[in-house]
């Protein structure tokens, strides 16, 4: 594994906190060297140059040979090239040909599995090899070299091949790469592009640092894809994207443009670029004079991964990397090589290859175990548990159990135990036992399995005896929330029972014995503790399990503890608890008595009837307001016990009421009058009785009382001549309000004479509307043809021939007949109504309409 350290920037401060965030950054990277083979020939050779293909890599060296290697460095093929140093490898897309240069002037073409191949030696060191990325198909046989000057090589259709001079003249070609129709090359003077399909150079971009040497600090050069290529050269770094002109702007101009979307220098030089997403991949050496990181990390060649911005840039990460002899190592003897399909980067330097690669899921949940982020980690793997290969969500569970634990947040490690143990009883059991060696069964109490999946009945029968040890409503707690076959019913039971010996009163062992008993059916028992602590399930219980016959001897005890629960229980079940037998076991308890009898009257009026004559002095006695309403809706209530109840009790308006029913009516007003002295009641109950007698008897009482006079007068009205009052009120007795009572008489008696005369007038009207409009329908015409019957003789209504003589008649309920058809025919005028409609008892509408001759 490759050492990497991380840089530091400039702005951080040397400082505990800082230092402390610095470690909770994750790494974007993950390196490791590439040996095998590797190994041992950078023991004996030097790395010159690299390309990486998807399937394999080719590897050149400073003694001109070139290896092939498998992705994990294993040597599969070996070309001796050339006695010196070889500057370049290029590859084609498929990869089965490659070309390569050397510093002695060799360039070799050929394919790695044909005996295709082309051979060259020239007087001059050539730097730069590029293959069209198509070179195997037989259209796309073309690929650039470049020394001094930059040399297209086509094969032509006499299969030779053509050479032409894509540009010289500005000083050593340093670097070429090519893609698809694009070939961007790097001289002493600048970068150009040439487009291969219209021949055309499209662009030069200017060398920012011509203070640097060009040999010491090459340029670098990346397509991120066909249409954007990357820059590094020296400390500057620009993305440049090819696009099309529009028909407007070609004149003379070529058809494609460049533009350079992004341009900034950095603090270092540049020795590779890569591309990674929309960032930037940057392989540097620090300047000798750059404050970017601490003199130790200087001489390393370092990995940063940048995000570009138009004019800067961001940096994301940055490692420092530890490769084989990097203090003799200059900014020239670095490269970076990537392989898109794989998002692999390789560092190539002349003892060492170090590969990065994006950390997965695998290398996420190693550094948050790493950092103790246990729950960070155990939420990872759940997300990507059908992408990691190394880790298990379990395991990572139970790290993050044992981290809680050893921390002493029990509730949260008892809580994580639910997800994370799962269906595995072994695991529950074994959690449990340490628990409870810990002293923490009642943590995780709350979250062991209750449903498809149980433990053992020893493992909840243990928690449930911790709880009873020093938690009563704990212990309630959970044998409500527990489902009973989880443990052994009875052995709780009886450790209940032995607690209660102690504590006898105790209303919440009580209360969970009655449910335990509740749950093994013995409900009689549950009963009678839950009667006992006047416990509000009770009523539920009874219900449950219908336990009507075993509260038949309990009816007080319910009644005492919550009345109209229990009255509306025994009324909605009837016929399972018989009215006589409640009755019978109220009988002590008038009051209790009462309440029952009240209800069911409520309920119906006609069930308790043997029990109406109880209830009159059971309402006396505690209910007096609804005696009355009970003495009116009832007609089986003995109305002489009644009236001598009321009269012992001297209640009037009973009384009065009573006597009323019972015919006496006289009785009734004189005691209204005389013990009540209510006029208005006594109008009231004149009026209901509407009886002369009374009237004259009300008057008679009332003559010598001016404030009955004026009750009277005020409501006399209506029922009653005021004539008869006024005409016996003694002259000079002084009466209140009687000018507004006079006032009142005549404005009732215009009211009436309106409303008399609006009738009329109504009557009036209706009569002539009806009236007319039966004329008009005894006017109206009625159509008689062929298809006309007569009622009597069932012919047609009109004679085959129009010319003779004949007589129709037609009645006003459009029955028709035959004038000889009718009875008396000799009498026409003595026919006034239909047969048919007098047989049906029918109305005026049936008389004669018309008579046709």
């Amino acid at each position: 594994m490759a050492e990497v350290e991380k840089g530091r920037k400039p702005s951080e401060e040397s400082t505990d906190d800082s230092e402390e965030e610095d470690s909770e950054e994750e790494p974007k990277l993950k390196y490791e060297r590439l040996a095998n083979g590797v190994t041992e020939i950078l023991q004996k050779d030097a790395a010159s140059c690299m390309t990486v293909h998807d399937k394999f890599l080719a590897l050149g060296t400073h003694f001109g040979k070139v290896f092939l290697l498998d992705i994990q460095g294993n040597l599969t093929q070996k070309f001796e090239i050339s006695p010196v140093k070889i500057n370049q490898i290029s590859l084609d897309e498929s990869g089965e040909h490659m070309g390569i240069c050397s510093e002695d002037g060799k360039v070799q073409v050929f394919g790695l599995y044909t005996r295709e191949g082309f051979h060259e030696n020239f007087d001059c060191p050539v730097k730069v090899v590029a293959l069209h990325p198509r070179f195997s198909s037989s259209n796309y046989k073309q690929f650039v070299t470049g020394g001094n000057k930059l040399l297209l090589y086509e094969k032509n259709w006499l299969n030779r091949w053509k050479t032409s001079t894509l540009h010289e003249g500005e000083g050593t070609i340093t670097n070429v790469q090519w893609r698809a129709n694009l070939i961007a090359w790097a001289n002493n003077m600048g970068v150009k592009i040439y487009d291969i399909s219209t021949k055309q150079r499209i662009t030069n971009v200017l060398r920012d640092n011509v203070s640097l040497r060009p040999d010491m600090y090459p340029c670098s050069l990346c397509w991120k894809d066909n249409s954007t290529l990357i820059i590094g050269w020296g400390s500057s770094i620009k993305i440049c994207v090819v696009k099309e002109r529009g028909h407007t702007e070609l004149r003379d101009l070529p058809s494609r443009y460049v533009e350079i979307v992004s341009a900034f220098e950095t603090e270092f030089f540049i020795s590779g670029l890569a591309p990674l997403a929309d960032q930037l991949v940057t392989l540097y050496f620090v300047k000798e004079n750059s404050d970017h990181m601490e003199e130790e990390f200087r001489a390393r060649p370092c990995l940063d991964i940048i995000q570009p911005l138009p004019e800067g840039y961001e940096e994301i990460s940055s490692d420092a990397l530890t490769v084989r002899n990097f203090q003799e190592n200059e900014c020239r003897d670095y490269r970076l090589e990537h392989s898109e399909g794989e998002s692999l980067y390789y560092i190539i330097s002349p003892k060492d290859i170090v590969v990065a690669k994006e950390r997965d899921q695998d290398d996420h949940i190693d550094w948050l175990l790493d950092k103790k982020k246990y729950e960070e980690a155990l939420m990872a793997a759940e997300i990507s548990f059908k992408n990691i290969k190394r880790h298990e969500v379990q395991k990572i569970g139970m790290a993050y159990i044992n981290h809680l634990v050893e921390k002493g947040d029990y509730d949260t490690a008892a809580r994580k135990c639910q997800k994370v143990l799962g269906k595995n009883m072994e695991l529950w059991e074994n959690e449990v036992y340490r628990f409870k060696t810990i002293g923490q069964l009642k943590a995780i109490s709350q979250y062991l399995p209750r449903g498809d999946l149980r433990l053992r009945p020893a493992i909840y029968e243990m928690i449930l005896h911790e709880f009873l040890k020093s938690d009563y409503e704990g212990f309630a707690t959970l044998i409500r929330e527990w489902p009973g076959e989880l443990y052994n019913n009875m052995t709780i039971v009886q450790a209940v029972t032995d607690h209660l010996k102690k504590d006898p009163m105790n209303s919440t062992l009580l209360t969970t014995l009655a449910e335990l008993y509740t749950y093994d059916q013995r409900y009689d028992r549950a009963l009678e503790i839950y009667l006992r602590l006047r416990h509000k399930d009770v009523y539920q219980l009874i219900h449950k399990h219908d336990l009507f016959s075993s509260i038949e001897d309990k009816i007080v005890l319910l009644m005492d503890f919550d009345k109209e629960k229990a009255v509306d229980m025994l009324l909605d079940n009837e016929d399972k608890i018989l009215i006589d037998r409640v009755v019978e076991e109220l009988r002590d308890r008038p009051e209790l008595l009462h309440i029952y009898l009240h209800k069911l009257f409520k309920r119906d009026h006609h069930k308790g009837q043997r029990y109406h004559e109880r209830q009159i002095g059971l309402y006396a006695e505690y209910d007096r307001p609804n005696l009355l309403p009970f003495l009116r809706d009832s007609i089986h209530c003995p109305l002489e016990k009644a009236l001598e109840i009321c009269q012992e009790r001297n209640f009037v308006e009973e009384t009065v009421f009573l006597l009323s029913r019972m015919g006496n009516c006289r009785r009734a007003l004189q005691m209204i009058m005389e013990e009540l002295e209510d006029v208005d009641k006594a109008i009231e109950f004149a009026k209901e009785q509407d009886d002369a007698e009374l009237w004259e008897d009300l008057i008679s009482y009332s003559i010598d009382k001016p404030p009955f006079i004026t009750g009277l007068l005020n409501n006399i009205g209506t029922h009653v001549d005021p004539i008869l009052l006024i005409h016996r009120i003694k002259e000079g007795m002084e009466i209140p309000n009687l000018r507004d009572s006079l006032v009142k008489i005549l404005q009732d008696y215009n009211l009436q004479i309106l409303l008399r005369e609006g009738c009329k007038k109504i009557l009036v009207a209706d009569s002539l509307s009806l009236l007319q409009k039966m004329h008009r329908t005894q006017m109206r015409g009625v159509r008689v043809d062929e298809e006309n019957i007569c009622e009597s003789c069932h012919a047609s209504i009109l004679p085959s021939d129009m010319a003779q003589n004949f007589s129709v008649v037609v009645f006003h309920c459009r029955h028709m007949f035959h004038k000889e058809c009718l009875p008396s025919p000799g009498t026409i005028p003595g026919v006034q109504f239909c047969n048919i409609c007098s047989a049906k008892r029918r109305g005026p509408g049936s008389g004669i309409l018309e008579m046709k001759k």
